[in-house]
C-alpha cells in the first residue's frame, strides 16, 4: 500500500487531518504551512448568481470570425496505456494553462476526480450516507471495487512542485478530490505555464459515471484537471477566485475551454471510442494499438475501450451551419438492437437542437451503449461522446423504446447546455440539467412523439396508454411542498438533484406559454448566441431572455419566484353556481301600491312562467328558460401569483373569458346571462403546470367525467413513471 494510501487510511479511522499534508515527487511528504495561497475560492455555498456578468466576461461574445471557437485557456497533451485486467491507467500529461488575470498566480487547483471512489470517507460517500440513497440504481462499491487516482509526478520547468489535498466546500479530511499546487514559479499575468504530470488510476467497478465491468471500461473524469479561475464579472464574482469544488454525490462538473490531444493505448482486442476526431488508424505495437484523438473549443475528454464491442454502426449528418458530422455508436451484441434506434435519435437531436438553438460545431458525436450490468455508466454526457442506457426490449411501442429515446436525446442535448453553453454544474445545475431537460421535452413535443406505457406483453393483452413525458415531469416534482430553488446548487438541497430536472422543466414551459413559443425559441437562440463557448451565469440567462422577448416584468417575476426563491402554485375554483333570477318572496311595488308576494306565490308564478315558456320553446336547450341567470365563480390562490385565464362556458355554446392575477388571493366573477352556466376552468390550455392540482381547476354543474379521464390519465402516467423515468444525473 502506498504511503497516500496508507496517511488516508489512517486519517479515516482516526480523523487525522490529511490537508496540510504535501507531496512531492514520489509521493515523498513536505510540510510547508496551508495558508499562503494568495487567490481565494469561490464559496462553498454558491448557488444562482444575480448580477449579470459583465459584457466583455470570458473574452466576449465570439463572432465566429475568431481563430478559435472558444477562447482557449488550458491545452492538455496526454498519453495513456490501460491494463484491462487490472483496470488500471497508466497516464502522463502536459497542461499548459493561461493566467487570464492581471494577478501573479503562485498556486493552481487541481481536481483529482477520481479519488471520489478511493475510500468511504470521500465527499461523495459522506454524502450519500447523509442521503440515505445511491447513484441511481444503488449499486454498492464492494472491497475490491474501490477506484483512485495518484499524482505520482508533477513538475514546472524541471522543478518539482509540492501539492496538498484542500477541501474548497468544507468536506470530510479524508476527501481527496482536489489539491493545490504551489508553483516553484509564479505564472505572470498574461501568462503561461506548463506542469508536466504524471499519474495513475485505478478505476472502480463502475458505480457512477466512471469505471469498469468486465472487459468494459468507461474511462471519464480520469486525468488531473485544473480548475477555474474567475475574472471579476464573471459569474458574480467581485474579485479573481479560483472556482473549485470537492467531487459531490448530486453534483458534476466545470472546467476551462481548451483543445485536447490524447493518444490512447490498448489491447489490439479492444474497440476505442473517445471525444473528438481520431487521427488515422491507430498504430499498432507489440500486441497493442495507440488511437490518437484531438479535439480543440471543449472542457473535458472521456473515452471507452472494450473488447466485446460490436461492429460499430456509423452514419454521416448534414445541418445548414454545421460541418459533416460523423456519428458512430459502439454497443455490445446483447444489445444490437439498440444501435439503429440510438442512431435515429441521435440524428432527430441534432436535427432539432441545431435547427432551435444553434448550428452544432464539432464533427463527431459518439454514442456508447453500455453493456449488460454496467448501467450506472448509462446516460452520460461529454464534450462529443455520451452515454446512452440499455434496455431488453425496445421494439416499437414499448417502455424499452422510450427510454432508449428520451435517455439519447437527453444526452445529446447536454452536448449543448453543459458542452457549448457550459456553465457550472456544481453551482448552477439548472442551467444544464434543467434547461435540457426542458428542451429535450419541447423537441418531443414539436416532433408529435409520444410513449407507450406498455411491455411487449401489455400491449399484446390490449393495454397501452400513450404517456407525454412532460406529464411524467410533472407527477415526478414536488409542487405541493418544494423545498429548494431550481436555481439552487447541485449538492445542498432536502430534495435532491432530480427536482432541478423537473421542476425547471416545468417553469420553463410555463414561461413559455406566457410569452409564446415563438418569442421564447426567438429567446433562446439569443441565448446561444451570446454565450456560447463561455460560462454563463443564471443571471445571464434571465437578462438574456429579458432583453430578447420584450418582456421583462415577466421574466423577473418568474426567476423572482422560481429560481432565486421557491414559490409553490395553487390556483383552484373554489365555488362555482349558477341560478334562475326567479320572483323572490316578500314586499314589492306593484302598479305604485305595496304588495305582498308570498314564498308559496313566488314559487307558483315561477312555476307557472316556466310551463308557458316551454310550451312557447318546446325545443329549447336545457339551461335555458323564462329567467336570467346569475353566475358566480369565486377563484382562490394559495400559492405564487401566476398569470391565469378563467374561461366559464354556458348552456349555449358561450363562453365569457377574464384574466386574473395579482396580489388578491382570491376573487368572485359574476355574469348574469339568460343561459345557464355549465362548467368553470382556470388555465384551460394548460399553461401553469407547475400548479399543485390540475384536478381542482375546473367545476361543472352537471356530471362530467373529464375528471375521472385526468385521473385515469394520470393513473396512467404514474404506471409509466415508476418503470420508466430516466434519473440522468
Amino acid at each position: 500500500m502506498r504511503i497516500a494510501q496508507i496517511l488516508a487510511a489512517v486519517a479515516l479511522l482516526g480523523g487525522v487531518a490529511v490537508q496540510a499534508t504535501l507531496w512531492a515527487e514520489g509521493g515523498t511528504p513536505a510540510t510547508v504551512p496551508e495558508a499562503g495561497a494568495g487567490i481565494p475560492l469561490a464559496p462553498a455555498k454558491a448557488a444562482a448568481v444575480t448580477q449579470p456578468s459583465a459584457a466583455g466576461a470570458w473574452g466576449g461574445i465570439r463572432s465566429g470570425q475568431e481563430a478559435t471557437l472558444s477562447d482557449r485557456v488550458v491545452d492538455y497533451k496526454i498519453e495513456a496505456s490501460l491494463d484491462p485486467v487490472k483496470h488500471t491507467v497508466d497516464g502522463k500529461q502536459r497542461l499548459t494553462w493561461r493566467n487570464r488575470s492581471n494577478e501573479p498566480v503562485r498556486s493552481v487547483y487541481v481536481h483529482l476526480y477520481l479519488n471520489a471512489f478511493q475510500n468511504a470517507g470521500s465527499t461523495f460517500f459522506t454524502e450519500q450516507r447523509k442521503s440515505g440513497t445511491g447513484f441511481r440504481t444503488g449499486v454498492d462499491t464492494k472491497d475490491g471495487d474501490w477506484g483512485y487516482m495518484e499524482l505520482r509526478r508533477v513538475q514546472q520547468g524541471g522543478a518539482n512542485v509540492p501539492w496538498t489535498y484542500v477541501h474548497p466546500d468544507g468536506g470530510p479530511a479524508t476527501d481527496q478530490t482536489v489539491v493545490r499546487m504551489d508553483l516553484p514559479q509564479a505564472v505572470a499575468p498574461g501568462g503561461s505555464t506548463t506542469l508536466d504530470i504524471n499519474f495513475f488510476d485505478q478505476l472502480p467497478r463502475v458505480v457512477a459515471r466512471s469505471g469498469y465491468f468486465g472487459t468494459f471500461h468507461l474511462v471519464a473524469q480520469w486525468f488531473p484537471k485544473i480548475g477555474v479561475l474567475e475574472l471579476p464579472g464573471e459569474r458574480g464574482a467581485t474579485a479573481v477566485r479560483w472556482n473549485a469544488h470537492e467531487y459531490h454525490a448530486q453534483s458534476e462538473f466545470y472546467a476551462d475551454f481548451g483543445a485536447y490531444d490524447v493518444k490512447l493505448t490498448v489491447p489490439n482486442a479492444f474497440t476505442v471510442g473517445a471525444t473528438g476526431e481520431q487521427q488515422g488508424e491507430p498504430v499498432e505495437k507489440d500486441g497493442k494499438r495507440t488511437y490518437h484523438f484531438m479535439q480543440g473549443d471543449v472542457h473535458d475528454f472521456a473515452w471507452t475501450a472494450d473488447s466485446r464491442t460490436a461492429k460499430p454502426l456509423t452514419s454521416t449528418w448534414h445541418g445548414e451551419g454545421s460541418p459533416e458530422v460523423k456519428i458512430t455508436v459502439l454497443f455490445p451484441p446483447e444489445y444490437a438492437s439498440h444501435a439503429e434506434p440510438a442512431l435515429k435519435s441521435t440524428k432527430d437531436s441534432l436535427d432539432y437542437f441545431s435547427r432551435t438553438l444553434g448550428p452544432y460545431p464539432y464533427k463527431t458525436v459518439t454514442v456508447v451503449v453500455p453493456p449488460y450490468n454496467a448501467n450506472e455508466a448509462g446516460g452520460m454526457e461529454y464534450p462529443t461522446f455520451f452515454t446512452a442506457d440499455n434496455f431488453g426490449d425496445v421494439s416499437p411501442g414499448t417502455i424499452g423504446e422510450a427510454g432508449l429515446d428520451f435517455v439519447t436525446i437527453h444526452e445529446f442535448g447536454h452536448g449543448y447546455f453543459y458542452g457549448i453553453l457550459a456553465n457550472n454544474e456544481f453551482e448552477e445545475p439548472m442551467l444544464d440539467e434543467g434547461l435540457n431537460e426542458y428542451w429535450d421535452n419541447r423537441m418531443l413535443h414539436a416532433i408529435g412523439r409520444k410513449y407507450y406505457a406498455a411491455s411487449s406483453l401489455t400491449r399484446r393483452l390490449g393495454f397501452a396508454p400513450q404517456v407525454d413525458f412532460l406529464h411524467i415531469e410533472r407527477l415526478g416534482t414536488p409542487r405541493d411542498e418544494p423545498a429548494d430553488p431550481i436555481g439552487q446548487n447541485a449538492y445542498d438541497r432536502l430534495q435532491g438533484v432530480g427536482p432541478v430536472y423537473s421542476r425547471t422543466a416545468l417553469a420553463m414551459h410555463d414561461l413559455e406559454a406566457q410569452l409564446g413559443k415563438e418569442v421564447l425559441e426567438r429567446s433562446f437562440k439569443e441565448f446561444y448566441r451570446r454565450w456560447k463557448f463561455r460560462h454563463p451565469s443564471i443571471a445571464d440567462l434571465r437578462e438574456t431572455l429579458a432583453e430578447a422577448s420584450g418582456q421583462r416584468a415577466l421574466v423577473e417575476k418568474v426567476f423572482a419566484q422560481q429560481v432565486y426563491s421557491i414559490e409553490r402554485v395553487d390556483d383552484r375554483v373554489a365555488k362555482f353556481s349558477s341560478d334562475e333570477l326567479v320572483p323572490l318572496p316578500g314586499i314589492h311595488l306593484v302598479n305604485g301600491k305595496r304588495a305582498e308576494l308570498t314564498e308559496d306565490q313566488a314559487e307558483e308564478q315561477a312555476d307557472k312562467q316556466r310551463k308557458a315558456w316551454e310550451k312557447a320553446h318546446p325545443d329549447a336547450k336545457p339551461g335555458t328558460g323564462p329567467f336570467p341567470y346569475l353566475t358566480r365563480v369565486t377563484v382562490r390562490r394559495r400559492g405564487a401569483d401566476v398569470p391565469q385565464v378563467l374561461v366559464v362556458e354556458f348552456a349555449d355554446g358561450s363562453k365569457e373569458t377574464v384574466n386574473w392575477g395579482g396580489a388578491e388571493r382570491w376573487h368572485t366573477f359574476e355574469w348574469t346571462k339568460p343561459v345557464k352556466a355549465v362548467s368553470a376552468r382556470i388555465d384551460p390550455d394548460n399553461k401553469n403546470l407547475l400548479d399543485v392540482n390540475k384536478l381542482d381547476d375546473s367545476r361543472t354543474l352537471k356530471a362530467d367525467g373529464s375528471a375521472a379521464r385526468r385521473w385515469t390519465f394520470d393513473f396512467a402516467a404514474i404506471i409509466q413513471s415508476l418503470i420508466a423515468l430516466i434519473a440522468t444525473v
